[in-house]
């Protein structure tokens, strides 16, 4: 049974082909840089030409510990090093527009943070510029990438379940907001910061949702100003439906993190090891009952690698393909519009009690 899972596998594959490897430099020396990016394009053979960041004593700091041979000054001095192809911004979402355009005007390829943009409006004209200037622009959406909902995907792709009738993600988790100051006082937080990951995945298997309903709040004592317990309700054509439960304020230690897609045929389920005890984590699980195959039960799929920092190398391998063979990266800036505009209506559906339709005012 186990040879049935070869092209799974190959679908989830996130090895890039020395062809196809560009060197990147990096702006942001932040912890997901540390502890994710830098491992990650190691591990896949990239060279990263060098680091900046605000802070200089921490981009050099990191640096070492990756053996990066190089710190840039200012992003003007890295935008002026020619073998800089791809820049990889990781700053906070206000900073990260501005950065994005002058990458462009320089003439680089740009894998942006998500939020990609504060607004569908600034997104597209950054999508806008990037078609300007003949660069391709994508966005670090890596869970799409992570191996269990990869293969996850590709099983859905390939039939085994028959057609999808749900998908859900309950995570029910602690998580420590202070370890990111400037989260802790923002307005919007749940949906944007962290929920970003389970809808894009969702929008990455189901497509775009018609309809959709949110519910946001907090809890009495949490120290985030934002919202922090969130139920995401989304309605596609022909009665498929997804939810994404989120809280993160489990205060009794029974963390989950887990998601399932049900279909005509089968169920797909699994579970976020990363999740289980951020940012160390323990490995992801996946299984498939499928009458396609048939599976007889549940077949357990046997997952390798890790959310971080194994997948972030799928959204840079993406790019690069693109600008080797064209077309467009899977989590390209005019793929993630979608996402921009379901997290504009899930916070209008918040704000007003009333389900809303992404793209539209009402």
């Amino acid at each position: 049974m186990i040879d049935v899972f070869a092209p799974i596998a190959a679908a989830a594959d996130l090895t890039i082909p020395a062809a196809h490897r560009l060197p990147v430099a990096v702006v942001g020396a932040g912890a997901i840089v540390d502890v994710a990016h830098l491992p990650a394009y190691r591990q896949a053979g990239l060279e990263v030409t060098g680091l900046f960041d605000l802070d200089a004593g921490r981009a050099a700091e990191v640096a070492a510990r990756h053996g990066v041979a190089r710190t840039y000054g200012s992003l003007a001095e890295l935008l002026a090093d020619e073998r800089a192809a791809v820049v990889d911004i990781a700053v906070t979402p206000h900073a990260q527009p501005a950065i994005a355009r002058a990458a462009l005007a320089a003439g680089r390829h740009v894998l942006c943070q998500k939020p990609f943009a504060p607004d569908v409006a600034t997104g597209q004209g950054l999508v806008d510029l990037a078609a300007a200037t003949g660069r391709k622009i994508a966005v670090n959406q890596q869970l799409r990438f992570d191996e269990g909902i990869a293969a996850a995907r590709a099983m859905v792709r390939a039939g085994w379940i028959g057609e999808p009738t749900a998908m859900t993600f309950n995570v029910d988790i602690v998580t420590d907001w202070s370890a990111w100051d400037w989260l802790v006082t923002t307005d919007r937080l749940e949906i944007v910061y962290h929920s970003i990951h389970y809808l894009d995945a969702i929008r990455s298997v189901l497509g775009d949702p018609e309809v959709v309903f949110c519910a946001g709040g907090r809890t009495p004592g949490q120290v985030a100003k934002g919202e922090t317990r969130t139920i995401s309700t989304l309605l596609f054509p022909g009665g498929v439906r997804a939810l994404v439960h989120a809280n993160h304020e489990n205060r009794t230690g029974d963390q989950e993190a887990s998601f399932r897609i049900d279909g005509a045929e089968g169920a797909i389920k699994g579970t976020l090891g990363l999740l289980y005890d951020y940012p160390h984590g323990r490995p992801d699980t996946l299984a498939v009952s499928s009458r396609v195959l048939p599976t007889d039960g549940w077949l357990p799929y046997p997952v390798t690698r890790r959310w971080l920092p194994d997948a972030v190398a799928g959204p840079m391998g993406s790019l690069l393909a693109a600008v080797a063979e064209g077309g467009e990266p899977e989590t390209s800036g005019a793929d993630n519009l979608g996402t921009l505009r379901l997290l504009d209506a899930l916070y209008r559906s918040m704000d007003s009690g009333e389900s809303r339709r992404p793209g539209s005012a009402a």
